[in-house]
């Protein structure tokens, strides 16, 4: 059998270890949603913005929307600056996301030649 002591030992040593193994898995668990959920923007964002391009919608569309109860959850936003060289645009689209009531995001730029 175990001592009094032995038990209380424990269960001290249990209540110390539990709450930080929990939260590890909180951690680990976040992460991986998060790398799947990344995953899924960068594949919108680049289907988005091939889009854009090649219609050259990007330079008469809304800057900002979302992808449709599709793809519940995920915006976007559209920016064009003028390219330093050259008479090009460069074109970034942002794809926003939340993971347990925090937002991120993934950013994907190319450039574009305006219709004249």
């Amino acid at each position: 059998g175990f001592t009094l002591a032995e038990v209380l030992a424990a269960l001290v040593i249990m209540a110390i270890v539990l709450p930080v193994a929990i939260e590890g898995l909180r951690i680990a668990n976040r992460a991986g949603v998060v790398a799947q959920r990344k995953g899924v923007a960068a594949q919108l964002a680049d289907s988005l913005l091939n889009e854009f391009v090649v219609t050259g919608e990007w330079q008469y569309s809304a800057q900002d929307g979302d992808f449709g109860t599709e793809w519940n959850g995920y915006r976007w936003r559209l920016q064009n600056q003028v390219w330093g060289r050259d008479a090009m645009q460069m074109l970034t689209l942002e794809v926003f996301y939340q993971v347990q009531d925090r937002e991120f995001s993934v950013q994907l730029s190319t450039l574009a030649l305006p219709a004249e």
